[in-house]
This record gives C-alpha cells, sequence and structure tokens, in this order.
C-alpha cells in the first residue's frame, strides 16, 4: 500500500529542493545577461570612455561576470591609519590603501554606511583591497556620528579629508585633479552631497551605492517600520522631524543640488532593497538626465541592500566591473 503521506512528503521536499537551486541559480543566470551589454551601456553614458583604450589598459577588467569569480577570493593590501583631522572634542582617521601602481594616482575616498550612527572604516575593505592592487589609492574614512554629532558634520569631515590629502599628496602619490567620492547607504548621501556642493577640490566623480538621495521623500514616504525606522533615523541625524526642520531637509538632498556641473555619477541599487527605496536612485537619475549630466543607474532586479557584501558574487561583480570602468572614464577625462 502507497503512504500518501511519505509520497507527499517527499514531493514537498523535491519543491523546496528547486526553489533553494532556482533562488541561487536566478541571480547567476541574470548577472550573466546583464554583463553581455553592461560595457556598451557604460560607454554610451560616459563618453569620454573609450572601448579601446579601456580594453588595452591592463589594468581594467574586462569580464563584467565570470562563474570561475563566484569562489575567489580578494587578496588583501596593507594599510596606513592616519589622523586627517583634530577638533576640540575628536580626533578622525582614515585608511589609507596606497595603489599598486606607481606613480600620481587617482583617489577614491570611501564613506561608510551605518544610518550615520554606526559603522566605520573597516566596513566591507575588499573593493578597497581590489582597487588599490588595480591602480588608485584608496582612503576609507570616519566620520562623526548622529545623534551627539549631527548634519552637516559628515560632510565637513568629508571636506577635511580632501584637504588633508590634497595638503600630503606628495608624501601620498595622490593626483589631486582625481579625486572620486564613493559612499555605500548613509555614506552615500554624504558623498553625493559633498560631490555636488564641493566644487573646488578635484573631484571627478561620484560612486553612489544605494543611497538616500532625497531626505524629504525618505521622510514623507518612509521605510517599513518592521524593517527599520527611518524616520527616527532622520531625526537622529538631522535633528528634528521634517515639519520642525524643512529646510534642513531640503539642504542636506543631494538631489536638490543637482544641475548642469554636477559631477559625473555612478548609482547602484537594489529594485529589491527594504532599507532605502530603489526609487530614490531612479529618481536622481532622472533628475540628472535632465540636466545632461553624465550618469549610469544600474539596478539589479534581484539584490537588496548591502549586495557587494561579497565582491566576487553576481551583484559584486557587476558592481566592480562598472566601477572600474567609472573611475577610468573620469580620471582619464582631461
Amino acid at each position: 500500500m502507497i503512504n500518501l503521506y511519505a509520497v507527499n512528503y517527499t514531493l514537498f521536499e523535491t519543491i523546496i529542493g528547486l526553489i533553494a537551486i532556482f533562488l541561487f541559480l536566478s541571480p547567476i543566470i541574470r548577472a550573466y545577461f546583464i554583463g553581455q551589454t553592461l560595457a556598451d551601456a557604460l560607454e554610451k553614458s560616459f563618453p569620454s570612455m573609450k572601448k579601446g583604450s579601456a580594453t588595452g589598459d591592463k589594468t581594467i577588467n574586462n569580464q563584467p561576470f565570470t562563474i570561475a569569480k563566484l569562489f575567489q577570493s580578494v587578496p588583501k593590501v596593507p594599510f596606513r591609519t592616519l589622523t586627517y583631522v583634530t577638533y576640540s572634542d575628536t580626533t578622525l582617521t582614515l585608511d589609507y590603501y596606497r595603489s599598486s601602481v606607481t606613480g600620481k594616482r587617482p583617489c577614491v575616498i570611501v564613506i561608510h554606511g551605518g544610518a550615520w550612527a554606526i559603522g566605520d572604516s573597516k566596513q566591507l575593505p575588499e573593493l578597497n583591497n581590489h582597487l588599490a592592487r588595480v591602480g588608485y589609492h584608496c582612503a576609507a574614512i570616519n566620520y562623526r556620528l548622529a545623534p551627539k554629532w549631527q548634519f552637516p558634520a559628515p560632510i565637513e569631515d568629508t571636506t577635511a579629508a580632501l584637504n588633508y590629502l590634497r595638503k600630503n599628496a606628495d608624501e601620498l602619490d595622490i593626483d589631486t585633479n582625481n579625486f572620486v567620492l564613493l559612499g555605500r547607504s548613509a555614506g552615500g548621501q554624504i558623498a553625493l552631497l559633498t560631490a555636488y556642493t564641493i566644487r573646488q577640490l578635484g573631484i571627478k566623480g561620484v560612486v553612489d551605492f544605494y543611497g538616500p538621495a532625497d531626505m524629504i521623500r525618505g521622510y514623507t514616504i518612509p521605510t517599513n517600520p518592521l524593517v527599520i525606522n527611518s524616520r527616527k533615523v532622520l531625526v537622529q541625524y538631522l535633528g528634528g522631524d521634517y515639519h520642525q526642520i524643512p529646510d534642513k531637509y531640503a539642504a542636506s538632498s543631494p538631489i536638490e543640488f543637482v544641475n548642469q556641473q554636477s559631477v559625473p555619477t555612478l548609482i547602484l541599487h537594489g529594485s529589491t532593497d527594504g532599507l532605502v527605496a530603489s526609487a530614490q536612485s531612479r529618481r536622481l537619475s532622472t533628475k540628472l538626465h535632465q540636466n545632461d549630466v553624465s550618469q549610469y543607474l544600474l539596478e539589479l532586479s534581484w539584490a537588496t541592500h548591502g549586495f557587494d557584501y561579497h565582491l566576487n558574487g553576481p551583484s559584486g561583480q557587476l558592481s566592480t566591473f562598472a566601477i572600474e570602468r567609472f573611475l577610468f572614464a573620469v580620471t582619464n577625462d582631461h
């Protein structure tokens, strides 16, 4: 006699197994197809990127995605911790990853995430290691955190880091005409706002990983409170709710400062992000396009917040490829 319970349980296990395989393979398959057109899309968005020159540069990765890379680790690069500014109540440091390519080189300033309240310069160091190995200095900075310090403290700190790196450029072998800001999440807001408002410090571009570009929208359309109390986060960072200090919400919104002089921008976001809505990045991309600013939005349909945690995963490979091409374009556009 057939045991229907056993049959049904076996069928259930099979279905669950197939779903698990699909969830594992789906991002890999989709990453492969995105990779087929990504180089051309980036070249179209950043005309200064001459495809022939990029593919001929030995430091440039010409494969957006490979399965073999999924199982590779990222070699570590030594770094120095340097004090870049001293205030009356605190001292801030940065981790400096020197480029493996000698001579004056561009510098990427990396700004960590953490809802403006937590995190430090040691967050997700794999990209810093990788970029240093392919020819870019990386300066991963610490900045003053909320609620003790509020906006615009992180913008002031990022500017102080730029000033420090410019002042010590000879010792650090930095090309002072070629700075690029890169921020994740809250750090994306800091990177974008600094890049769009500070114009005299050799900033050639900005990379935004899933950052909030519109603080007003972030307050009026909050994140699911079961995920994060986004209004509380904004109040701690800005010092009040939107109805109390609307001008401060506008002043902290990078999207408000986009104009035709804005620097080229690379935006990276996952469609399933539960912390910062991908609509933030789409709106920023649209405004940049309306102002004829070179920009590209790489939106990954399967990805969520922090999708670059595994640098050689499907999302990490695609985003790293885009960053390398972007850096090549903006730091060679003289």
